[in-house]
Formats: C-alpha cells, structure tokens, sequence
C-alpha cells in the first residue's frame, strides 16, 4: 500500500461534508491532501439518503441497474431513458453526495455530439452532478466534448463492462500500456476523475501515479485515490455474482427474508395484526 495515500478520516470532506455538498473541486484537491474518496451506488431515493446521511462522498446510478434492479445478466439493455428516471429518484434524497450518472451503453459512442446531448439530459432532466463513461483513448473525443460544456466527468477504464462481450467476460485486464495510455487520454480529455476496474493492483498504482485527476478503484486494489462497490453487493442484496474484489459488509437479504418469512407466518397464524395495529370505533 502506497504510503502516499492516507488510511485515516472520514471522507473527502469529513468535518466540512457535514456543511456543504461535496464538489468536483473537493475530489481534485482529495487527491492532492491524501485523503481516500468512497462511492457507492444507489438507484432510487431510500438507498440514496441512507447513503447520504451515511457520509458518502459521491453516489453513482451505475448502469450495474441492468443487472440488480432488472435482472438483466448484463448492462447492455439499460436505456438513457431509464438510467434519467433512476438519476431523477436518487437526485431527490441526495443533500451533500456528489451524484454522478452513468452515460448506457449506445448513448455516446456514436459521436461526441451524441455524447454531449445524453450528458446534457442526464444533467438537465435527472439532475445529475456528472456523468461517468467508460472507455480510453476510443472515448476522448466524447470526454472533450462533454468537459467542454461545463459538464464534469468521470473516466472508466480497465474492465469495462459495456464491452463484455468483446472481453469474453468480465475479466482481470493486464495490459499496462493500454491502461496507462487510456489513463492519460481521459486525463487530456478534461476528466476530473477516472474509475479503474479489475485491474492488478501494482498496475493500478502505476495509474493513479502516472495522473493528477484521482482514480476510484474497483478490484484495483487499496493504492487507488478511492473506491466503489456496488451496494447491493456490498449489503449482500444481490448473490447473483459474487465478484473477489467484494466485501460484504452486511447481510441485509437475509435479514429481510428472515422478517418477510416472519411476517408470513403471523399472518397465517392470524397473530397479525393484533389489537395494538388496529383502529377503534
């Protein structure tokens, strides 16, 4: 672990997060003091305020809803229409998280112009902060384009999961040359930061030093400027893929299938409602 980032604190802003909302400028100047950024994702208002009153410094509405809040085996199918709608929710019960959304597949590869206009929506009509796209050097034009509006954005390199079917899967990616030139491709873009994902974690060291915008890990190992995890991963509500790089900090769907399964069994005993839940004449 690099000793040039720092393990204590509670955020990018601790003290001062509970004031004001966090910034692009604040993610910058994290990276300069050393100071590790958190991400989570949410794609509606319950688990965006619990993730804001938690202290999280930035909240994405990752098109990972394709697959735990549709069912989808993968990101693809996710619309721009949908990922507004899901960024409109979490806009509603976000007070100081910087809230950033993902542009789906198919809403900016065409043309920076294209790009531009899904940013603009995501911005305009969802009321995101900044908008996340994936891909390197290929994305550049895209990046300028949006940065270049006053738009912030967020670069995503290394496992990219809208490419899973050219990848074969998703899988670790190795190519240190590749990674480090789409780094500082996204870098000249205007990015003012860049999520690595499933990259080995020396290598993802080699990135976050190679460029003054911080890098948000994910299966990139700890000397990343930050990391992100999917909650419902996190929170063990979605087992459909159990990814290495996880941790799960709680296990909040068995409890909910151990309440549901108890809720059940009152009602059927006719325990529930009691006298104490109903109402009087």
């Amino acid at each position: 672990m690099s000793t040039s980032v720092s393990a204590h604190g509670n955020g990018v802003l601790a003290a001062e997060k509970r004031r004001r909302p966090v910034t692009v400028p604040d993610f910058l100047a994290a990276k300069a003091r050393g100071i590790r950024l958190t991400m989570l994702t949410a794609y509606d208002y319950t688990m965006a305020r619990l993730l804001d009153d938690a202290g999280v410094d930035a909240i994405l509405v990752g098109d990972s809803l394709g697959m735990v809040m549709q069912g989808e085996p993968h990101s693809l199918r996710v619309t721009l229409d949908e990922t507004i709608y899901h960024t409109r929710l979490v806009a509603r019960g976000v007070r100081t998280s910087l809230l950033v959304s993902d542009l789906p597949f198919m809403s900016y590869q065409l043309s920076p112009t294209q790009a531009l206009e899904s940013a603009g929506r995501l911005v305009k009509e969802g009321g995101a902060h900044a908008v996340k796209l994936e891909g390197g050097k290929r994305s550049a034009d895209a990046v300028a384009a949006i940065t270049g509006a006053d738009i912030p954005v967020v670069g995503h390199i290394g496992l990219t999961p809208q490419s899973v079917h050219r990848l074969g899967g998703f899988r670790v990616q190795r190519d240190a040359k590749k990674l480090l030139d789409d780094a500082l491709a996204i870098e000249r873009a205007g990015a003012f930061a860049l999520v690595v994902e499933c990259v080995p974690a020396e290598l993802a060291e080699q990135i976050r030093l190679s460029v003054k915008i911080p890098t948000i890990g994910i299966g990139a190992g700890a000397g990343c400027d930050g990391q992100v995890l999917v909650t419902h991963d996190m929170l063990g509500l979605f087992t459909d893929l159990r990814p290495k790089f996880v941790k799960q900090y709680a296990d909040v769907g068995a409890s909910i299938r151990a309440a549901v399964e108890a809720y059940c069994q009152e009602v059927r005993a006719g325990q529930f409602p009691g006298p104490e839940h109903a109402f009087r004449s």
